[in-house]
């Protein structure tokens, strides 16, 4: 994103930004004796309050703390080794409104995007633009921006305060809001966006028109299911129909702006950084949160670091050392649970391979296994003697089981080494890691800021987002259909042999269907938490999480604080009327 370059002294010093409320001290000397009033009053200066607007997404999404709030505590991943870092979210123990910096970290990256967002929208008809549909344009970006952001606050911590208002001092009081009431300002917001935005940029990053339908779509999809809940079944059907009809006018006007789908999965996640394809141009993205080639001008300058959190530690292992090719095994915290890696026939659907790195092969030198190596690793003595050459395989691990596998030359992961009955083996760190974010156009093998784009939404999610309100409007037919669309992609040959019909459409098996697709892309936990089916599945699909007693469950068996996160206690400390406002239930 050439232009979004972040311009400090305008974004410290013009808008005091205490998060959401506080009563910690902001300096407030300004050496430039800049003010929002003499920047913002023109069309170059009020761009650095749109690019500011970007800022709060940088801080968390490709970051550690994004990954954890929204795929971790879920059917798809496992805590490395049975570890207890971030064990709030990965395990939902000893979590409260202190215990979670994660936690704490995403409510403080997200507000001041809010306020951005508020002030632009406030002061743009000040701005001095001389065309009403750049004007538009540009506030469509912010209108984009602000339900961003409110979809993730809302669905995170429920019905706190909605704020519509720059906020430029600290604030001592605070009311929640319904969630109604996030979801009609959403709505309003990318109804406007859709209209304004323009239909594409040549400057990366931005939102588009595409962008606003594409949120739009899962903003409405994810309202109905709160209808539902009150039994309003007519007002859900409303919501899911809008859903349906948004996602649709995606697919349709796809071909016009520039989006289709690339003809196999594995092309998704190509390192191809070329002006035509790869990372960087991906056609079938809808919304992108950009990193800069030139780590000095991303906002924190640590970039996309996902390629950390999803491996295996491959590192130090018969005929291994750490390289590009095969990633940085630092951080790693997501194993893949056996239900994830079992959703997949390897025989026909090509997103098990695209998606999962099963097999590493010798980087380092001829390895010769001798009699304690052999032992180590579970070999018959036989081995002893026989080398992995250069090239050869180094590491295999899968999760079938396999027979012969004391016998073979090469370390053998497979099912029985993975996972016991009741949990996963607590000394397992080698398992089929998530490979879709590996990154070679790092600086180093063990260089952590990465430069790829992180695909927010992308056209596939229109598909599934259609079928899942086709599907809740009885419609199992139309569900199959654009179900079918995906997995023909998916599939190796392309000749409908993964097809379904609609008999074969539930809830249960488009849930499956959305983690063969998007495993890892930040969606994860929201999937869940909108279908209200989180606490069942971590129950029956993952078997490290041991939900605590004391959640509270309401009547239709629903976990009211897994749906939830908790409000961060010195958000709370910092309101004089903390007590009225509350903590979220069950915290």
């Amino acid at each position: 994103m050439k232009n979004i370059k972040y311009n400090l002294i305008y974004i410290l010093f013009i808008l005091i930004i205490p998060g959401m409320w506080s009563c910690n001290k902001l300096e407030e000397y300004n050496p430039s004796n800049a003010t929002a009033e003499n920047v913002w009053n023109t069309p170059s200066g009020f761009q650095t309050l749109i690019n500011a607007s970007y800022i709060g997404q940088r801080y968390f999404l490709g970051k550690e703390d994004g990954a954890l709030m929204t795929e971790a505590g879920t059917d798809l991943w496992y805590a490395y080794q049975k570890g207890n870092y971030a064990s709030q979210l990965f395990k939902y123990t000893n979590f409260t409104s202190s215990s979670s910096g994660t936690s704490t970290n995403y409510w403080r990256d997200l507000w001041p995007g809010i306020n951005f967002c508020n002030a632009g929208i406030e002061r743009i008809n000040n701005a001095g633009y001389q065309s009403q549909a750049v004007r538009k344009q540009k506030e469509g970006e912010l209108r984009y921006l602000r339900a961003f952001y409110y979809y993730h606050i809302v669905e995170t911590w429920g019905g706190v305060c909605l704020r519509t208002a720059e906020t430029t001092s600290p604030i001592l009081t605070a009311q929640r809001s319904s969630v109604k009431d996030f979801y009609n300002l959403m709505i309003s917001d990318l109804d406007s966006a859709k209209l304004w935005l323009p239909t594409t940029t040549s400057d990366l990053g931005r939102a588009v028109r595409k962008s606003a339908y594409g949120l739009l779509a899962k903003v409405l999809l994810t309202r109905a299911y709160y209808s539902l809940d009150e039994g309003n079944t007519a007002e859900a059907n409303d919501y899911f129909t809008r859903a349906k009809k948004v996602a649709h006018t995606v697919i349709d006007s796809a071909a016009n702006w520039g989006v289709s789908l690339y003809p196999n999965y594995s092309d998704l996640w190509l390192n191809d950084n070329s002006a035509i394809s790869g990372n960087k141009h991906c056609k079938e993205a809808l919304y992108v949160v950009s990193n800069s080639m030139n780590l000095s001008i991303d906002v924190d300058g640590n970039g996309n670091r996902l390629h950390l959190w999803f491996l295996c530690n491959y590192n130090g292992k018969p005929g291994m050392v750490t390289d590009m090719a095969n990633g940085y095994p630092k951080s790693m915290y997501f194993m893949p649970t056996e239900f994830l890696l079992d959703l997949f026939d390897g025989s026909k659907d090509s997103r098990y391979a695209a998606s999962f790195q099963d097999t590493w092969k010798n980087n380092s030198s001829t390895y010769t296994w001798t009699a304690a190596t052999c032992k180590t690793w579970g070999k018959l003595p036989s081995v002893a003697g026989q080398k992995i050459n250069v090239g050869d395989t180094a590491i295999y691990i899968t999760n079938k089981s396999i027979a012969d596998k004391r016998t073979r030359k090469y370390v053998v992961i497979d099912r029985d080494s993975l996972y016991a009955a009741d949990s996963i083996r607590s000394t397992c760190d080698l398992f089929p890691a998530l490979k879709k974010f590996l990154d070679p156009t790092r600086t180093s093998a063990t260089a952590q800021p990465g430069t790829r784009d992180i695909i927010m939404i992308r056209l596939a999610e229109m598909y599934m987002i259609a079928a899942e309100a086709e599907f809740q409007l009885g419609d199992k037919a139309s569900a199959a259909i654009d179900i079918n669309v995906i997995r023909n992609r998916a599939s190796k040959t392309h000749s409908g042999d993964l097809n379904v019909s609609a008999s074969d459409i539930t809830l249960d098996f488009i849930l499956d269907e959305r983690a063969r697709e998007f495993a890892g892309e930040h969606m994860r936990w929201f999937d869940l938490k909108r279908t209200r089916t989180l606490a069942q599945r971590i129950q029956k699909y993952n078997k490290n999480i041991h939900l605590p007693d004391n959640l509270l469950q309401k009547g239709n068996g629903h976990f009211e604080n897994v749906l939830l996160r908790p409000v961060p206690q010195t958000e709370l400390d910092a309101l004089s009327n903390g007590i009225e406002f509350g903590q979220n239930p069950g915290y």
